[in-house]
């Protein structure tokens, strides 16, 4: 509410909305013989029904209380929940073909106890996917959120066959239609919730959650009654897949507009691969620079500009292979966060197989090795045979110590020579020494752009060291 005074002393207070829209204007006149006068003026556009319907499904000060790309993914996140609607009426009825519906030697039981089959292979794999899955999830929310998609969809088509089989056969293909809808609720569910954190810029997480289930119970409803409408037409095998696979691929396609208009604020792998190439890359550049002209000072080069959330935008991928090492598009190798120390110490050699102890002139190496990430947070090996760099990390790292391990692999990766007759320690120490001087500057600028307090690295449930009587 702001407040100004008028001409003669009277005074003007303007009301808003969380959204910065003008409510009201209150005046307040000059006194008179018969007392003072507020007078309210209301704008026109405040109390129209078309405001009052959009409020009802758009977060309570929108468009200032979520992030910019809230609109453009609800759009298509809308037609995509619309064709799937009515795709799933026509999988539906399908399903019932396929249990008995219209046959009159169909058993009851027989269609209880196919249910029930159902029920229980797609619980048993909710429960084996979130366990495998569950840490990925959230950093992977976009690929995630597409995956399901695919995995309903897929479930449709299955759904779809079902009636054109024997009847065994159409058993094992409805529980593997339970199976991929159970996927998709594991994957939907977690990666939507993340999406919402993301989009939520207020804390109105919840209230964001609720107006999202009102666009879906809209938008369903919508699918539904012209559904029946299609469902009532189409009946013949011809006109049923036509029909199917036209509406699906609306669903896969609104469904990947969606994921991409999404523009996420955390360094996941994929992102920080994007992000540190083109910093290190102009770093190089720099140093390039520096080194062949030797009137320029350090302070004439040009600082490093990282790139936008935007700019990522544009260029990552929804589906990318986890771990890998990217350098603006060639792929360098993989890298691994949050490996056991006994899977470095099986790179130097394997443990005696009646003591489980590592021993040997090789593992000398691994003093070396301690010494050069001292007090860096992590440890990097670099497995040759696999081209996979092995980080472990130390108790206490946090989501910058984790970019800092990845930059460390991205940059080995792209710069790491190992000569004839050269060492992998040789290299992962210059390496080191390099970074030690930039790294702090890097992240810095990474920090301008980007939360670096949400950790979106880790994909898997990893393990953490802790150093005594650390003499490194």
């Amino acid at each position: 509410m702001a407040q100004k005074p008028l001409n003669g002393g009277a005074l003007e207070i303007e009301e808003f909305d969380q959204a910065n829209n003008l409510v009201a204007t209150y005046i307040e006149s000059p006194s008179t013989g018969s007392g003072s006068r507020i007078d309210v003026i209301v704008p026109k556009y405040s109390d129209s029904y078309a405001r009052s319907i959009l409020n009802a499904f758009l977060p309570a000060g929108y468009p200032n209380s979520v992030t910019s790309d809230y609109l453009e993914y609800q759009i298509f996140d809308s037609l995509q929940a619309f064709s799937s609607s009515i795709a799933g009426m026509l999988s539906s009825r399908a399903v019932l073909e396929g249990i008995g519906v219209g046959d009159s030697h169909a058993s009851p039981t027989a269609a209880l106890l196919l249910t029930v089959l159902q029920e229980s292979m797609g619980r048993i794999a909710t429960i084996l996917f979130a366990h495998r899955l569950g840490t990925s999830l959230e950093p992977e929310c976009k690929m995630y959120r597409l995956a399901a998609d695919i995995f309903n969809d897929a479930a449709m088509l299955l759904d779809c066959l079902s009636p054109a089989l024997p009847k065994a056969s159409r058993v094992a293909l409805l529980s593997v239609s339970s199976v991929l809808r159970s996927l998709c609720g594991v994957a939907a569910g977690s990666s939507k919730a993340s999406l919402s954190a993301h989009f939520a810029t207020q804390g109105n997480l919840g209230e964001l959650n609720a107006k999202d289930s009102s666009q879906e119970t809209i938008i369903s409803l919508m699918g539904m009654l012209a559904g029946s409408l299609v469902v009532s037409y189409i009946s013949t095998k011809w006109a049923t897949w036509t029909a199917m696979v036209f509406l699906l691929a609306i669903h896969l396609g609104t469904n990947y507009l969606a994921v991409r208009a999404v523009c996420m604020q955390t360094l996941n792998r994929q992102r920080a691969n994007l992000v540190f190439s083109s910093l290190l890359e102009q770093l190089d550049n720099d140093e390039t620079n520096y080194n062949n002209d030797r009137n320029l000072s350090r302070d004439d080069l040009p600082r490093f500009v990282c790139p936008s959330p935007e700019d990522v935008r544009l260029q990552e991928r929804v589906f990318e292979r986890d771990g890998v090492l990217r350098w603006k598009g060639e792929k360098l190798g993989y890298c691994k966060l949050g490996v056991e120390l006994k899977t470095v110490l099986d790179c130097f050699g394997r443990a005696d197989s009646a003591t489980g102890s590592h021993k040997g002139p090789q593992l000398d190496e691994l003093s070396k090795l301690l010494h050069i990430f001292k007090d860096g947070g992590y440890i990097v090996w670099y497995d040759q045979w696999r081209s996979t760099f092995l980080v472990v990390l130390e108790e206490g790292a946090g989501p910058v110590t984790m970019l800092k391990a990845w930059m460390f692999a991205l940059h080995f990766a792209k710069y790491g020579k190992i000569k004839d007759g050269g060492s992998v320690i040789e290299v992962l120490e210059r390496t080191r020494s390099h970074l030690a001087r930039v790294e702090d500057d890097i992240i810095q600028q990474v920090a301008k752009q980007w939360d670096l307090e949400v950790s979106a690295m880790e994909t898997h449930s990893g393990t953490r060291i802790r150093m005594r009587n650390d003499k490194r």
